[in-house]
């Protein structure tokens, strides 16, 4: 279990950081950032729930769970597999995280009316904040991705499928919360020409 003491050490003040295995790395390192940017989206999951937990219990307690998970996933990301031995187990994505949110997905998606264009972000402010934290988990993904393109780098798996999903529940949460998309703000193909 993590253990905080304090919360300031001044290590960082050079511009550096710790990885969960005690490397230094620059805070611009692009692991830095798809770890950060994981967290960006798990605040951003955060907003959205203040928004869910009485309206959307059921969609509430999905988002708690990825929430946990997205923690593992930082956990993850901040230790990078090097091909060898630790003293430790390292925290890793693994398949079943993945498949929950697809059930996930699968539940919710039942219920959508069908797409007939794309959504626009908006709609409940539920809606609104669920669409703005899909975006920062797609960019998590993206940067997660361009990480794993480094041939020193490491990226696990099923942690680009799960945090893929993610993206896709929050979309389909978004939905959701709209009233199963009735609610939904539709793109309409150059409608302001």
């Amino acid at each position: 279990m993590v253990k905080l003491n304090k919360i300031y050490t001044r290590t960082g003040d050079d511009g550096t950081t710790g990885l969960g295995s005690g490397e230094r790395r620059l805070k611009s390192d692009l692991r830095v950032e798809a770890y950060g940017t994981v967290d960006e989206a798990n605040a951003c999951i955060g907003m959205a729930r203040i928004h869910t937990g009485k309206e959307h219990p059921v969609i509430d307690a999905m988002l708690s769970r990825i929430q946990n998970d997205l923690f593992d996933l930082g956990a993850d990301l901040a230790v990078p597999d090097a091909g060898r031995t630790l003293d430790y187990e390292p925290l890793r994505i693994v398949a079943a995280q993945t498949e929950r949110v697809e059930k996930d997905i699968d539940l919710l998606n039942k219920d959508l009316q069908p797409l007939k264009s794309f959504v626009l972000n908006g709609g409940t402010p539920a809606a609104a904040a669920l669409h703005l934290a899909r975006t920062v988990a797609r960019r998590a993904e993206r940067i997660m991705v361009a990480l794993a393109q480094h041939p020193a780098e490491h990226v696990n798996r099923e942690a680009l499928k799960y945090i893929n999903r993610v993206s896709d529940f929050l979309f389909v949460a978004a939905r959701a919360v709209n009233d199963n998309g009735k609610a939904d703000v539709l793109w309409v193909p150059g409608k302001n020409r």
